[in-house]
């Protein structure tokens, strides 16, 4: 058994052919679609990024780990204490030392654990390469590592590669020499003038005023991307660089999969592609980042290729990206275990005990059965970001309820509510015209909250050691400058409404 996981940051499924969209960004990543499954209601339970890949590899929400931002004390896992034995629990628990139990080798392909010194991120991992540029690689700058290791391994049986793209990931990067296939492709049909226009009525960090975060600057060398959208060629602009990087780095895939098939490995290999988190493109009038715990940040595709399962089979219930951990340790259970390797780790005798042990730490709930056509959905989620405002939302039946603790300056209310089969990009809160529904995901969100405090040995939710730290890591400090932005952009309507939200940020 081979695994390729194909991790591609920033990914929006509704930007990928496969899942609908109306643009040519992903004829390779199709192609695997057809020979595999395709869930299209797959969250991260917590983000953005490092929030995100932290529940991947440990099988567990923050609010258990508690990484649930970007800085401060919520950015580093909880030490364990006194229960610590000779190693810590992520050295048995980790997704990839989980798999080597089962005698896999483990590869990472990515500079995500430098770019944000997450160096649990490494937990499991048999051999490291970093990239080295953080995060602001080329597709070209990773694809001839990846090739030369499966040039140099890739016969082996029995390895786990997780390969990290960052193209999607703004700054748009795409050399300059790379042709826009999009120049003459229509943006998708919901954004539109009038759209436009409402979005210059909000404010806050990566609106049409300020994509950048707190400045509309440009850069000759991301000339993709726009620094404000005041207009609809500038719209353009902004989707064309989004979409450019997907397709670039979807062609870098295709290489992958060529080389695969040329050696007669692709149809024993299984491939696995997601991401951390998808990206704002004007929901909640947000542009270019994955700011918030909603439908658009927190989706993300999963596509898994795997030997015997369905093809062309689409899965419609809810799953989390903390959900692989188990969906895996019941996919390769009854694979034979390569002895000499699990001896190398000095735990032969543990193994099977591990093996039994390792899942019931883990959050996650396996989803297996959908790769054979079985429903094995959750009845609702429960998803998290406070790295640029502090929200907890909750994914149920069409519903998309989002609560807001700190608004990141955007001037959220406390409570949204999207109906996302109707309203799919979240232009229209209907929070007061349907208290009920609200009432039922705090209901929700609340049960949720005290299965999570119950099943752990602390007693701080991590989302309240963000708030007490001063807020979101991309907001803490900047709300000064950020309003004397306002003003020199004809907003200052928005001062006194940010000075009563926030009061203790002026002092």
């Amino acid at each position: 058994m081979r695994i390729l996981y194909l991790d591609l940051d920033t990914l929006r499924p509704d930007h990928l052919g496969c899942y609908g969209y109306h643009r040519n960004t992903s004829p390779n990543l199709d192609k695997i679609c057809e020979d595999g499954v395709r869930f299209d209601n797959y969250y991260c339970s917590d983000a953005p990024c490092l929030p995100s890949r932290t529940a991947l590899m440990t099988g567990k929400f923050g609010i258990h780990t508690g990484v649930v931002g970007h800085g401060g004390t919520a950015a580093d896992m909880r030490l364990e204490g006194k229960s610590r034995g000779f190693k810590d629990a992520i050295a048995f628990g980790s997704l990839p030392a989980y798999l080597r139990y089962y005698g896999f080798k483990t590869i990472s392909i990515s500079p995500f654990a430098e770019r944000h010194a997450s160096w649990n991120f490494y937990a499991g991992f048999d051999e490291i390469h970093n990239t080295g540029k953080c995060g602001d690689e080329l597709a070209e700058e990773v694809t001839p590592t990846v090739l030369k290791w499966l040039e140099s391994e890739g016969q082996n049986d029995s390895w786990f590669l997780q390969v990290n793209y960052w193209d999607a990931h703004t700054p748009y990067r795409v050399p300059k020499d790379y042709d826009n296939p999009f120049v003459d492709s229509p943006i998708p049909e919901w954004i539109t003038k009038e759209v436009l226009e409402e979005h210059k009525k909000l404010i806050g960090p990566h609106s049409v005023y300020e994509v950048n975060m707190y400045n509309d600057h440009e850069s000759d060398q991301f000339p993709r991307q726009p620094g404000k959208i005041m207009n609809m060629e500038q719209m353009k602009k902004m989707f064309d660089g989004y979409d450019t990087g997907i397709r670039y780095m979807d062609e870098h895939v295709g290489k992958i999969i060529e080389y695969l098939k040329e050696n007669e490995l692709y149809e024993d290999t299984a491939i696995i592609i997601s991401a951390d988190h998808g990206e704002n493109m004007g929901e909640l009038g947000i542009y270019g980042e994955h700011a918030t715990a909603d439908h658009t940040t927190c989706r993300i595709p999963m596509i898994i290729k795997w030997p015997g399962c369905k093809k062309g089979h689409i899965d419609e219930g809810l799953h989390y990206n903390l959900d692989l951990a188990p969906t895996l340790a019941d996919l390769i259970k009854g694979n034979n275990i390569n002895s000499d390797r699990n001896f190398a780790f000095h735990i032969a005798p543990r193994i099977e005990k591990l093996k039994e042990d390792v899942p019931k730490q883990w959050d996650g709930q396996s989803y297996a059965g959908a790769l054979y056509g079985e429903d094995s959905s959750r009845s609702e989620l429960i998803i998290s970001q406070c790295a640029h405002v502090c929200q907890r939302g909750v994914r149920f039946d069409d519903w998309m309820y989002i609560r807001t603790y700190h608004d990141g300056y955007h001037l959220f209310p406390k409570e949204m509510l999207f109906n996302i089969k109707k309203d799919p990009y979240e232009q229209n809160n209907v929070a007061d015209q349907y208290r009920d529904v609200c009432k039922e995901a705090v209901y929700r969100l609340n049960n949720w909250h005290d299965e999570m405090m119950d099943t752990m040995i602390y007693d701080i939710d991590p989302l309240w050691t963000v708030m007490k730290e001063g807020g979101p890591f991309h907001a803490n400090g900047n709300l000064p400058k950020y309003c004397k932005r306002l003003v020199e952009t004809g907003r200052e309507f928005a001062v006194p409404q940010l000075k009563v939200k926030h009061p203790k940020e002026f002092i």
